[in-house]
């Protein structure tokens, strides 16, 4: 179970613990991202197709899908912090190789390798930080520590932007310099709350949990979403004259705009219940899902895509406060229910970012898009039907 004695204080998380978790998930999110404006560039030089850039930035989801539920049974068992630093030293490493790497399948290992890592780092720090959390603030605490993920995810595009132009490897060889430090900072940190080790058998009954079960459906739902968007939106940019820098740009002013919504989108899940944002963000994530794949000129369609891929992150905030609600409830320890969460997500992705470029390439975008738009106004009808309305859960 999750117990032990909570600092005093508001939301009862030390500021440092806040701090630590929301430069590890930044961190992980700019060498995840950068490849985006780099994607073109790879299609180009190593003559690749749109299923084989699928495969390419299905990678990453794919390692976090396998190296999830270890992750989370290492952060029950080890703790979490040993659990965050195993992750940065893999994800250091892995950063490392892919800058340097000029064949297919190098690539393709080194992006798996970060999504394991990420899988570790991800399930220990959100174990940390919403143990430390009440119940009242862990929205807000949650929310803080996706803002600054979706701070890596604006300032990773830019990297892959700065490496196309100065190479690759030294602007993926500061993963390990960012990794080391932050290893050396989580033992700066304080020691996180006591916990009773659980094996993942203690988390299986827990899934029925309404809380848990709601919060990893979304998970799924936005990683699907984020992984249709990753493979044909820089694809379909760059058709439209786009090049590396402008891709970028448009990531990064999606990612601005994701930045100020998420703490926002954590308080309000707060104070009106989980479901109100979850609403909220299924209706405009439909809308981008359906417009994406025929506006035109670039323009217009640069204008849909940098106000409306933040409905699409969004999900994730009051998708990760429900599940830490849900482990609070049922004692499973929190590091067991982020790993179940990851690999929710990377199902999500996985699934969506290998089937997306080579579903559009058999047929045409739209049809993706459209499948995601579908999945996702069942997804609203169901939780409506369920009564999970406003303040639910």
């Amino acid at each position: 179970m999750t117990g032990g004695t909570r600092p005093p204080g508001r939301s009862g998380v030390a500021p440092g613990l806040v701090v630590l978790v929301s430069a590890v998930v930044l961190v992980d999110t700019v060498f995840f991202t950068a490849l985006t404006p780099l994607l073109p560039h790879y299609v180009h030089t190593l003559g690749l197709s749109k299923a084989q850039a699928g495969i390419l930035v299905a990678s990453y989801p794919i390692g976090t899908l396998l190296g999830a539920v270890p992750g989370g049974v290492l952060a029950s068992r080890l703790g979490v912090r040993p659990a965050v630093m195993i992750g940065l030293a893999a994800m250091s490493v892995a950063s490392l190789v892919f800058g340097y790497a000029h064949s297919l399948a190098l690539l393709d290992s080194a992006r798996f390798v970060q999504g394991v890592a990420g899988a570790c780092t991800w399930a220990g720090g959100l174990a940390w930080l919403a143990a430390a959390a009440t119940a009242e603030r862990r929205g807000a605490a949650l929310g803080t520590a996706f803002a600054a993920a979706v701070g890596g995810a604006l300032l990773g595009p830019v990297i892959g932007a700065v490496a196309s132009h100065v190479g690759t490897g030294p602007a993926f060889a500061a993963a390990t310099v960012a990794g080391g430090t932050l290893m050396v900072a989580s033992v700066l940190v304080p020691k996180p709350l006591a916990a009773t080790r659980q094996t993942l058998r203690s988390a299986l009954p827990a899934i029925s949990e309404p809380a848990i079960s709601v919060g990893l459906w979304l998970t799924f739902v936005a990683g699907l979403a984020l992984g249709v968007v990753d493979v044909l939106a820089p694809l379909r940019l760059n058709r439209l004259g786009a090049d590396a820098l402008v891709i970028a740009g448009v990531f990064l002013g999606a990612a601005a705009v994701e930045v100020v919504l998420s703490p926002l989108v954590g308080r309000l899940a707060d104070r009106r219940g989980r479901m109100v944002p979850v609403r909220l963000s299924l209706i405009a994530a439909i809308a981008v899902a359906v417009l994406a794949p025929w506006l035109r000129p670039l323009p217009v369609l640069v204008v849909l895509l940098v106000l409306g891929l933040p409905a699409f992150g969004t999900l994730f905030v009051p998708a990760a406060t429900m599940i830490g609600d849900g482990a609070e409830r049922r004692q499973l320890h929190h590091g067991l229910a982020y790993g179940v969460g990851n690999l929710a997500w990377a199902s999500g992705q996985g699934v969506a970012a290998a089937a997306s470029g080579a579903l559009a390439q058999a047929t045409v975008d739209a049809v993706p898009y459209l499948l995601l738009a579908t999945t996702m106004a069942l997804t609203a009808v169901a939780l409506r039907r369920r009564g999970l309305r406003g303040g639910d859960l």
